[in-house]
């Protein structure tokens, strides 16, 4: 993870910089999730089956990381293997986490200051239909974090978990 001292360079690197300071408010909550509270029914009524219970949601992340990664590995001929998708456990919460951050880290590195048009030639079809270029692939893969960080701070704040 970088510092303020140490920003990387480019549009890309500020992108990455960005996605990391979000995985780092995410993360804390993740690593202070007790094991009693990670498969509790946080949300019976939503209809989104990812989203039930600290569990799901964590599972989801980090899924949801390493296939944006993957969606970036293509077009830059990477390999773009990556764990299938299943219940993290308790225990492997935090390791799991970083593992998705560092698989997005190996693929942008040195890639910080690609130019803008470089970034915007890149075009990613995604699963649910939207065509990305990695810009908005990015964008979207940082928002993404910060909304399941806000779900998990409001179960919270409503007392639906005990973090």
């Amino acid at each position: 993870m970088t510092t303020q001292a140490t920003f990387r360079p480019g549009g890309v690197g500020a992108m990455m910089d960005e996605y990391e300071r979000a995985a780092a408010e995410l993360r804390q909550w993740i690593e202070r999730i007790p094991a009693g509270e990670y498969e509790k029914l946080a949300d019976p009524d939503t209809q989104d089956e990812d989203c039930r219970t600290l569990q799901t949601i964590v599972s989801h992340v980090v899924g949801a990381g390493h296939s944006y990664a993957a969606y970036l590995r293509g077009p830059f001929g990477m390999d773009a293997t990556r764990p299938a998708r299943t219940l993290v456990a308790h225990g492997d919460r935090v390791q799991a986490f970083d593992a998705m951050m560092d698989y997005t880290r190996a693929t942008l590195e040195g890639r910080w200051s690609m130019s803008d048009e470089d970034q915007h030639k890149i075009r990613i079809e995604s699963r649910w239909g939207t065509t990305y270029d990695l810009e908005q692939l990015m964008e979207h893969a940082i928002v993404h974090i910060l909304r399941h960080r806000r779900q998990i701070e409001r179960f919270r704040a409503e007392g639906r978990v005990r973090i």
